[in-house]
């Protein structure tokens, strides 16, 4: 069984004159963080590797489920593959990962992400918002098989705050 776990970065900041890849995150993108990281952290999954696109605010993002579930930086990789907009390369991504894996948290952008998690799991999701996390189960021993898993677990931010 392979699983994975996408998080799409949280609610970024557009005040400053920086490039897209150097966009910080907004206070709340940085909460909601927090929030949705701590909620999925009672599931106890064990996550075997991490990857983030190097865009600042996936990053950030990452560093605070990093810290919240806590994984070791060094179980975190970068990779231009996640900074993808449309899905191809997050798909090809996935499928090249190594089958020593079992447990995968990738950390990236839309429209990638909700076209990843609808082509691959079996709930139609709108819209990954920032912050969201959608888990997929797939019945298979390789990555380079996965095609429609299970929609395990979809946690977004707005149910979370109070």
């Amino acid at each position: 069984m392979k699983q994975l776990v996408l998080v799409r970065h949280g609610k970024s900041s557009w005040d400053y004159e920086v490039g897209d890849k150097d966009r910080p995150l907004k206070q709340r993108g940085i909460d909601d963080g927090h929030l949705v990281s701590e909620k999925f952290s009672k599931k106890g999954l064990e996550i075997d590797a991490v990857y983030s696109s190097p865009a600042n605010r996936a990053l950030h993002t990452c560093i605070i489920f990093l810290r919240n579930l806590n994984i070791p930086f060094k179980d975190l990789l970068l990779t231009n593959e996640l900074y993808d907009f449309s899905g191809g390369m997050v798909m090809q991504f996935v499928h090249d990962l190594p089958d020593s894996l079992i447990t995968v948290m990738i950390f990236g952008h839309n429209h990638a992400f909700t076209e990843v998690a609808n082509s691959l799991g079996d709930t139609m999701i709108d819209n990954v918002p920032t912050t969201g996390l959608v888990h997929l189960k797939f019945n298979t021993n390789s990555w380079k098989s996965i095609e429609k898993g299970k929609t395990e677990h979809c946690i977004f931010p707005k149910s979370l705050r109070g």
